[in-house]
């Protein structure tokens, strides 16, 4: 919880994890992916502010402790969703798994919400793994890496008819809330495995999931907007866009929360930390105090404290069924958080065009 001049925020961070990636972990032979892999992450941290940068041994392997402090003592979150990231081929036992993060949410009830994964290129084996995370950890979402490597594959797309047969399972199970990597490459996966194409044809065949685009396709913003606007049941998961931009190219960072609350909305955005990347606490405070730096912006929807409760933690919420307590909900006429009508303006816009 935050609370800022009289405000109360309920935080949900959509998107962090518990990751290994130190060198005892790495696999034989892989060693220079594994490697790569964890460096380029690193490098992306210094996108915040300098006080908050880890040695590089800490963030390949940070400990439980730290988390609990960063996330909940000192980062105002009140409820984080962990979204794991296999990488089985660089990391012995994973770099950020399941299993690694439900053990860590058992000692912590309450704390967390555990995500699984699944991986359409594995067959019935893999279809088995996801059936049985669901059934043992609850799950009520995936994280998807489609640029992820798989023995000589480099990628797949939601379009692949195994990603259909994994989305159908994953409806009958009520796994709704499926998170999409489609942002800033991670040396050395492929940059085009991330366009954000395949979600609009995913997203339009699969009406009653919901399609959380993290880190909402960067560099492919306009993409992005366009193609959410259109689909009801596509959100933009701000990780990367609150820690990555907003300290290092606030400009930048208006731009694209500009767009996005024009085209997409503030009922379709969750907050997402990119934790161990950026802790929680400077983002959290950040965009509280945060609004467009000057009228070059004037254009874009204007932001108050209701706009920063539903991105914060109220749309997550929403859309894991999370409780929140009753002095940090909105009034009804604040709007519904989670709302998949929310881009009214633009389709009555066009609609009245033609």
């Amino acid at each position: 919880m935050y609370e800022k001049d009289g405000e109360k925020y309920f935080v949900v961070d959509s998107h962090m994890h518990y990751w290994d990636a130190s060198p005892a972990n790495w696999v034989a032979g892989q060693e220079n992916f594994a490697k790569g892999w964890i460096d380029c992450f690193h490098a992306y941290q210094s996108l915040g502010p300098a006080e908050t940068h880890w040695p590089i041994d800490r963030f390949q392997k940070y400990s439980e402790e730290g988390l609990m402090k960063d996330v909940f003592e000192d980062g105002h979150v009140d409820v984080a969703i962990f979204q794991p990231t296999y990488l089985k081929s660089w990391y012995t036992e994973g770099f950020n798994t399941t299993e690694r993060n439900g053990a860590l949410s058992e000692k912590h009830p309450g704390k967390f919400v555990v995500n699984s994964r699944f991986e359409p290129r594995g067959g019935d084996a893999a279809m088995k793994e996801f059936e049985d995370n669901v059934a043992r950890w609850g799950a009520k979402g995936v994280k998807l890496y489609t640029a992820e490597w798989l023995e000589d594959s480099r990628g797949w797309t939601l379009k692949d008819p195994e990603a259909y047969r994994f989305l159908e399972r994953a409806q009958e199970l009520g796994v709704k809330n499926i998170h999409v990597h489609k942002g800033p490459t991670i040396w050395p996966l492929d940059k085009d495995a991330f366009d954000v194409s395949d979600v609009d044809h995913a997203a339009t065949d699969f009406p009653d999931l919901n399609f959380i685009v993290e880190h909402v396709g960067l560099p492919r913003i306009e993409d992005f907007c366009f193609m959410a606007t259109q689909e009801p049941n596509v959100y933009a998961g701000l990780s990367v866009v609150i820690g990555g931009l907003m300290h290092a190219r606030p400009k930048f960072f208006a731009k694209v929360m500009g767009e996005l609350l024009f085209w997409v909305g503030e009922d379709k955005m969750t907050f997402g930390s990119d934790y161990g990347i950026w802790e929680p606490k400077w983002q959290v405070e950040g965009f509280v105090d945060w609004d467009y730096p000057s009228d070059e912006f004037s254009d874009y929807p204007r932001v108050n404290a209701a706009t920063k409760k539903k991105i914060l933690g109220l749309n997550a919420a929403k859309l894991y069924d999370i409780e929140v307590p009753a002095e940090f909900q909105l009034p009804a006429e604040e709007g519904a958080p989670a709302d998949q009508d929310d881009a009214k303006l633009v389709e009555d816009t066009v609609g009245a065009s033609t």
